[in-house]
């Protein structure tokens, strides 16, 4: 069979045929040469003689970015080369690939001495440099962490978030590309962490899992930039019409125009693609293999058995081997190899099938060629398609490309596969040769591998068919079965099958959370991936992995930079999840970016939430600047904090007595310390005083006259000059809002009652700490006596001053009590304009402080002066609670007004007894 296919592929001739070794190769040599130990650096900071195994080896120093970076042409201007995007290697026609990691493997494989050449000495290839050192310092510091993995990611959020900064007026595919980029960069760190983490503990369990979670996010971000830079193209070029090829036209040109036109095919191209590139990003290092491939000849073993048995010399039991080398004869005589070369043969035809995974074709033949097997690297040859140039004519003969046997090729690939003689794994190679889903299958274990084979082979049934329906095929593929021939894939019939499938382990990473974003986004479906995210966020348990929720949140962004229709209620849960995220994280500077991409209502309400936690004042400072950077509503989201706060108490008034005062509570120190978010602005300043008067009003009604003063102290002293002169700043002639203004004389009212509180006190405390007068026992010295006499003298004038303090204090407490109860304009607490929008809860308010504080402020002017014997004083308090320019009495309660009759009874009788009326007044003889 393997000498058909060399048959059919008409460039056979240029390779070259195996070279057979001389007899020194022995079994004995063989076996010593299998006991060497290489050893690969699997990343810049490996310490050598460490004793982990090696991870795959950098080939190339790192450079930033994908394996799928792609440059963009439109399609109107470039015809793809199709032959390239039908091998296993082939990549989508609308980009160009730079390989990061792999690229000079085929020059080495070249090389006499490639192995040297591939894995260079740390020194050769410059990874012993500073950054070494600095490397393992990470990973070892990382390591002390709880959670490595978290610890080593933390710097991820604020760098995404950068990177739309910075991308934000530029191509949004450069900032996905970014994305990827972080991600790859994360991922390698967190590798190194691996490298270094004890196997079994818990810390290597969670870094492990954590750089699955990155290495997934960020091949999706590579999907995402392939698939969707072909839609968008394909969106604008929908008016452009692509010509049919004619019957004439060669199998390279036909397949180029159905990747033009057809975007079913052109996309799942590119899913082959990128999930090439995730097998190579993780093809593993040589130094399992190394044995075969420094081999020149093929089955050596079994060749110096066959010829030591030719020896005269040579006697003992022979097992039955094969006795012809062509590439055929195992199958044809139907005996075995030698042990050592079966063993080789399967290592190297997995390892074949794993670079075909990889879309590897080339460093695959490269491969056979170097290990002997030629006649293998020509069967891996025969996919090109035939084109001949000179059919249009033209002036210089021009080369022949492709294969024109291709179908007899495909047809024998074919074969092999369905051949039960043959390796698993080289039927697998010929299987995604020929597009032989049943025997590509079995060879694939994960869910990256079987989306792969489904897709190759749905790319190549869409390609035979357009081929044999164009009827130019030059040889029919009446020998394939009909089924492949006349299958009708679809995108969605993919993922169909995949849950059909028997592989536990494919049907449990189905359902792994970026699989499942993968294949919504390879079906174009994002109402699906919307409803899966809603899902995911209604379960709540177990809570979604935080850089899933940042992924999921910049998708969304991403949604929207393309103006893509998208569901809005589940958009905002995931925003308002990630923004929670980010607050339990303390990422404070990226809050206010992800808050203002919500519903401007809900934007407030979800940023002042945050900032109520904030208690720092720079850091409060800091917040509002970024909210105003991030186009928030500022003044709103200010006044909703100082509003979400001062009502969480819902207790209603107490009744006033003269009892001491309540003390301040945690609670009450919240209220007082968030008036400061409104002082920080000028032009907040109304608003500031409307919710300090809103506080304070509930605090007098409390009796909590330490902390109103204390709220009344965070107004600045110029609030009042600030709100005329904002308002006059907007070019306002006429007066000020009757809102601002009822705030300014609500304020003044409540400082004209604070003063009046704050005089009593310091009156009270004054005439309750008299001076103390001195005392003599009745046995003291002479130079005691004379103490005593001067120490009387000193109390004397302390006396005088004592009551010339306690006068001033008192007469301080009646005018500031009196400004109180006669304030002007209407009286305390009552509102000068009436043209403003009904606050019920706010009139409500300032009738029950006029009933509970008026009453006590006549109580407490009676008070002092009848202590201070200004009886005839006392009565005048009659006459003002009585006044109907102010009508005090209707404030008062009828127990109330029995009391103050008492108290004004009580100076009366004290009148009298000093023979004057009982108005204080000279009795007139």
């Amino acid at each position: 069979m393997s000498c058909c296919l060399l048959f059919v592929f008409h460039r056979c001739d240029e390779l070259l045929s195996p070279v057979v070794r001389d007899t020194e190769v022995t079994r004995a040599a063989r076996r010593r040469s299998t006991n060497k130990k290489v050893f690969f650096p699997s990343s810049p900071c490996e310490v050598s003689g460490a004793s982990t195994t090696p991870a795959r080896p950098q080939l190339l120093n790192r450079t930033p970015g994908s394996l799928l970076k792609h440059s963009f042409t439109p399609l109107i201007k470039r015809h793809p080369d199709v032959s390239a995007i039908l091998s296993t290697g082939g990549k989508s026609p609308r980009y160009s690939q730079t390989p990061a990691r792999l690229g000079n493997l085929s020059t080495n494989l070249d090389d006499s001495d490639w192995t040297n050449t591939l894995y260079l000495s740390p020194q050769q290839s410059g990874l012993v440099d500073s950054s070494f050192t600095e490397d393992v310092t990470m990973s070892a510091v990382m390591l002390k962490e709880d959670d490595p993995g978290e610890a080593a990611s933390f710097s991820m959020f604020p760098e995404f978030l950068q990177s739309y900064l910075r991308h934000s007026s530029s191509a949004i595919f450069d900032l996905i590309e970014e994305y990827e980029t972080i991600c790859e960069e994360q991922v390698g760190m967190l590798k190194k962490i691996v490298t270094r983490a004890t196997p079994g503990q818990q810390k290597f369990s969670q870094t492990a899992s954590m750089l699955w979670l990155l290495q997934q996010e960020m091949v999706t971000w590579r999907l995402l930039t392939s698939l969707y830079r072909d839609r968008i193209q394909s969106a604008l070029e929908d008016d452009v019409m692509i010509d049919a090829a004619a019957p004439s036209e060669s199998e390279k040109v036909i397949v180029e125009n159905l990747f033009q036109r057809d975007s079913l095919v052109r996309q799942s191209q590119i899913v082959v693609d990128w999930l090439e590139t995730i097998a190579k990003d993780e093809i593993g290092d040589f130094s399992d293999n190394i044995e075969f491939y420094a081999k020149s000849v093929y089955w050596e073993n079994t060749l110096h058995t066959l010829k030591q048995r030719r020896t005269p010399s040579h006697a003992g039991f022979s097992r039955p081997l094969v006795t012809e080398l062509d590439p055929d004869a195992p199958v044809r005589q139907k005996l075995p190899l030698a042990d050592l070369d079966r063993e080789d043969d399967i290592r190297m035809l997995k390892y074949l099938f794993t670079l075909i995974r990889a879309g590897m074709t080339e460093e695959a033949q490269r491969l056979c060629k170097r290990c002997g097997q030629a006649w293998r690297a020509a069967t891996l040859e025969g996919w090109k398609l035939y084109h001949d140039p000179n059919i249009s004519g033209g002036v210089e003969l021009q080369p022949v490309e492709g294969n024109p046997h291709r179908c007899v090729w495909k047809t024998c690939c074919w074969r092999m596969a369905e051949d039960e003689q043959f390796n698993r794994y080289e039927r697998a190679i010929y299987a995604a040769l020929s597009g032989n889903l049943k025997q590509l299958l079995p060879v694939c274990d994960s869910w990256e591998d079987t989306v792969w084979a489904y897709f190759r082979v749905l790319v190549d049934t869409l390609v035979e068919q357009e081929i044999c329906s164009s009827g130019t095929a030059l040889h029919q593929l009446e020998e394939l079965p009909r089924e492949y021939l006349e299958a009708n894939w679809t995108l969605e019939r993919v993922f169909e099958e995949l849950k059909a499938t028997e592989k536990k382990r494919v049907l449990e990473e189905t359902k792994e959370h970026y699989h499942v974003i993968q294949k919504f986004i390879i079906l174009g479906d994002l109402d699906g991936l919307m409803e899966e995210f809603s899902d995911w966020l209604s379960h709540g348990k177990p809570a979604l992995p935080s850089h899933l929720l940042r992924f999921m949140t910049h998708l969304i962004l991403f949604f929207r930079s393309l103006g893509m229709q998208i569901k809005e209620e589940v958009s905002v849960d995931i925003l308002k999840t990630y923004i929670q995220v980010l607050v339990n994280k303390k990422h404070t500077d990226l809050i206010a970016f992800y808050v203002s991409h919500l519903p401007a209502d809900m934007a407030i309400a979800q940023y002042s939430e945050f900032l109520e936690c904030v208690t720092e004042t720079d850091q409060r400072k800091h917040c509002l600047e970024l909210a105003k950077e991030a186009g928030l509503d500022v003044a709103a989201v200010t006044k909703t904090v100082v509003e979400n706060i001062r009502k969480r108490d819902a207790d209603d008034f107490s009744h006033h007595d003269l009892a001491l005062d309540s003390g301040t509570s945690e609670e009450d120190l919240r209220k007082i310390d968030v008036i400061d978010w409104l002082v920080f602005d000028p032009s907040q300043r109304a608003e500031a005083l409307k919710q300090s008067n809103a506080i304070m009003r509930k605090f007098l009604g409390s009796k909590k006259h330490e902390a109103a003063k204390e709220v009344f102290a965070k107004i600045p002293e110029d609030s009042m000059r600030e709100i005329y002169k904002q308002w006059e700043a907007q070019g306002m002639d006429i007066p000020l809002p009757a809102e601002d203004q009822n705030a300014i004389r609500e304020h003044l009212c409540i400082r004209a009652y604070l003063e009046a509180h704050e005089a009593f006190n310091e009156w009270f405390k004054h005439m309750n700490s008299p001076p103390q007068k001195p005392t003599l026992s009745s046995q003291a010295k002479f130079t005691e006596t004379v103490a005593h006499e001067m120490k009387e003298k000193e109390y004397e004038l302390d006396c005088r001053n004592w009551k010339g303090r306690l006068e001033a204090l008192a007469d301080d407490v009646r005018d500031r009590i009196y400004n109180v109860l006669l304030f002007v304009d209407g009286g305390w607490m009552v509102d000068v304009r009436e043209d403003v929008e009904a606050d019920p809860e706010r009139s409500h308010q300032m009738t029950l402080l006029r009933r509970l504080c008026l009453p006590m402020m006549a109580f407490l002017l009676h008070s002092v002066l009848h202590s201070t014997e200004q009886h005839q004083e006392c009565l005048r308090l009659a006459d003002i609670v009585s006044s109907e320019q102010q009508k005090l009495y209707q404030v008062f309660s009828k127990e109330e007004l029995r009391k103050f009759l008492r108290k004004l009874r009580e100076s009366s009788l004290l009148l009298l007894d000093k023979d004057l009326d009982p108005l204080g007044y000279e009795i007139q003889s």
